[in-house]
């Protein structure tokens, strides 16, 4: 007999239906966000959480990690399969930890990395002063032109002839464009730098053959699970056979524990559900979606860095429609209406990150709910009527309204699910 309590946690599974209730009738705009399937779901929460595995299939340091080792197993080969890659990791807990690995692994304390400015669309881990990675690594950044606000290749190839990086780091959490690793691998080469490209946010735009494929360019490629992929919550490692050895390591006993095996199993779902012909037409959906929803915006007179988008997300810049409205005022207010998303910096921003002139949206959990470029105008409509209804509770109400109303066909998850 089980010793385990066999009443339920009523406080608990009261939070969990409430949030069930929340992705079911709102709108899931945040850009690293989508919904996993329920085979995704299921393998999350099943046995393999109860299994510790430090180490690697056939290496491990407990026993019985014999059918773990298939799980994990077949996810890496899923992965390398996926993305045409010679080495995949698939423990990193997170696409910020996969970073740190990659770092830890490749470099030495101290080596100047090349990135994207946090401020222009790159990410925490590419050296922002409040990530342990500026703490250990040497970071210069590169930007986008004031013209085009595209990235600015003459200014990349300046600064790394200039600084020598150990390593150029290519990828972003707030770019509205495809980032070709092409140019970046040829400037790499001329100042004898690694290149890495953290493919987080397009991962799933690149599965579906939506976005360029990093892998053949790169030294390693980095990424998350659960946003364009639609994965569970975690990261992966994709790298050249040569650093294979040096990426585990970095890995475990690097910087983490032993790997979270239900997640790792959850990958593998993730990974095999990619690889269906339907999830292309799904990444293109994601794309066409976002292209929709963007002219939308363009049309009710909200302006949009560097004028539209390339893949799965935009940026608003709030300034022109309103000098006193930031972002952080605006996401509340449409958090009142149902509208998720989440506000941004955008290029030559004069309000500092946790306020911000800019919304960042995303399409890919509305298009995994089987939305189309018809309903990305209608929410269009909605986020522009929220914008310029801010103080106004009635009309802040009515869109609510009409948002439940949306949502009620295109519900992810059956109650109780």
């Amino acid at each position: 007999m089980t010793t385990w309590p066999t009443e339920r946690d009523h406080e608990v599974f009261a939070i969990i239906d409430a949030e069930r209730d929340r992705q079911n009738t709102t709108l899931q705009l945040i850009a690293s966000e989508n919904f996993a399937s329920p085979a995704v779901l299921e393998a999350t929460g099943s046995v393999l959480t109860n299994k510790y595995s430090e180490g690697y299939p056939g290496r491990r340091y407990y026993g019985g990690n014999e059918v773990i080792d298939q799980a994990e197993e077949l996810a890496r080969q899923r992965a390398c399969a996926l993305f045409g890659a010679e080495h995949a990791n698939v423990q990193p807990h997170s696409g910020a930890q996969a970073n740190m690995a990659a770092y830890l692994g490749l470099l030495d304390p101290g080596d100047t990395i090349l990135a994207l400015r946090l401020d222009q669309g790159g990410h925490l881990t590419h050296g922002s002063p409040v990530s342990a990675s500026s703490t250990f690594y040497r970071f210069v950044h590169y930007g986008v032109t004031p013209s085009d606000e595209r990235i600015d290749f003459d200014q990349v190839r300046d600064l790394a002839a200039e600084h020598r990086p150990r390593m150029i780091v290519a990828g972003a959490t707030a770019y509205p464009r495809v980032l070709a690793p092409e140019p970046f691998r040829v400037i790499a080469d001329e100042v004898g730098a690694l290149f890495m490209f953290d493919a987080a946010h397009v991962a799933g735009l690149v599965a579906g053959g939506a976005h360029p494929n990093p892998v053949p360019h790169a030294d390693v490629v980095t990424l998350t699970t659960h946003k364009t992929l639609r994965g569970p919550r975690g990261g992966c490692i994709l790298s050249r056979a040569e650093h294979a050895a040096a990426i585990d390591k970095a890995v475990f006993p690097g910087s983490q524990g032993g790997p979270l095996d239900h997640v790792v199993a959850a990958k593998a779902v993730a990974f095999g559900e990619a690889a269906r012909a339907e999830f292309a037409d799904y990444a293109a959906q994601v794309v066409a979606n976002a292209a929709a929803l963007a002219e939308a915006l363009v049309g009710h007179g909200l302006r949009l860095v560097s004028g539209g988008t390339d893949n799965h997300l935009m940026l608003v810049d709030l300034r022109p429609l309103d000098p006193d409205l930031s972002g952080k005022k605006a996401r509340l207010a449409l958090d009142r209406a149902g509208i998720s998303l989440n506000e941004n910096t955008v290029p030559g921003d004069p309000r500092p990150p946790y306020i911000t002139s800019g919304l960042r949206i995303g399409t890919p959990a509305v298009t995994t709910q089987g939305m189309r470029e018809r309903e990305m105008r209608e929410i269009a409509f909605q986020i522009h009527r929220v914008l310029t209804s801010i103080g106004d509770d009635a009309e802040l109400a009515a869109a609510r309204d009409d948002v439940v109303t949306l949502c009620s066909k295109f519900a992810p998850y059956a109650a109780g699910a």
